[in-house]
């Protein structure tokens, strides 16, 4: 319909610093918003559950999400229940399993036909664990962006194939995406399922080696999806329609090959 038609013109969206928000900063940057005659003001946030509870509460009218999240928020698992719509899906794959050098060593010395076979099994770190068990060490601690993510799913099935029980043989922390590199460095984690750029950050900062793409043992996993609140879609139809023909737009010239240094620059 005509742009008159839109309910609401000025927007606020919420994202997390990862490449998969790359439509939305594109759909801001290149116009495709304005050509929509939306103004759009994109607000960094600091972690998952601040995009949760900022759109519950309307502080934010929407934004990028983990396809989970959206799903529990909706069901009333792990918070307040706030039912979703998701229109859109924003990316698939992207994540990684990265562990700490010195994981990466250790798993090495105690398994390395299972380290030089691809794609790696969790196997190497099955025996890792019993071996420290025997030796009375601490569990080894993985970190998660969310609870309610792919990423913890992804982490567990990898683990859960070689017979490790990620609820008993590791302990699982959550943290933002942005800091998994620095508590990999620090020691304060041992490894991290992530989706980019951080699993690239730790390898490029020596912190980390990246085991297995996600990619490899669940391909197309559905990962981050644009979301509103049920209630703010059901009276803004034309604005979730306005805003979906940016985010299609943005995610089509984000696909193009020669758009990837731009891209780049943007992000």
């Amino acid at each position: 319909g005509p742009m008159s038609a839109i309910e609401i013109k000025d927007l606020r969206l919420g994202f997390i610093a990862l490449n998969d928000c790359a439509p939305l900063v594109v759909a801001r940057e290149q116009g495709f918003f304005e050509s929509e005659g939306l103004s759009v003001d994109l607000s960094k946030e600091a972690s998952w559950s601040n995009v949760r509870d900022k759109v519950a509460v309307g502080a934010l009218d929407g934004g990028h999400m983990l396809g989970p999240m959206a799903l529990a928020a909706s069901m009333g698992v792990g918070g307040e229940r706030t039912p979703m719509v998701v229109p859109l899906s924003l990316n698939l794959n992207g994540s990684a399993i990265t562990v700490s050098t010195g994981l990466a060593q250790a798993m090495r010395a105690v398994d390395p036909a299972g380290m030089a076979s691809h794609p790696h099994t969790a196997r190497p770190l099955a025996k890792l664990i019993e071996a420290r068990r025997a030796l009375g060490e601490r569990p080894l601690t993985f970190a998660v962006v969310f609870s309610y993510s792919m990423h913890n799913y992804m982490l567990r099935y990898w683990m859960a194939e070689a017979g490790i029980n990620p609820d008993r043989d590791v302990r699982l922390v959550v943290a933002p995406p942005s800091r998994m590199a620095g508590k990999l460095r620090s020691g304060e984690i041992d490894g991290f399922c992530v989706g980019a750029p951080w699993n690239a950050l730790a390898v490029s900062e020596g912190a980390g080696e990246i085991v297995i793409y996600a990619a490899e043992f669940w391909n197309v996993g559905p990962d981050k999806v644009f979301g509103v609140t049920a209630a703010w879609a059901q009276d803004r139809p034309q604005a979730v329609t306005a805003v979906v023909r940016a985010l299609l737009k943005a995610a089509a010239w984000c696909d193009e090959p020669q758009n990837r240094p731009a891209l780049v620059k943007l992000l």
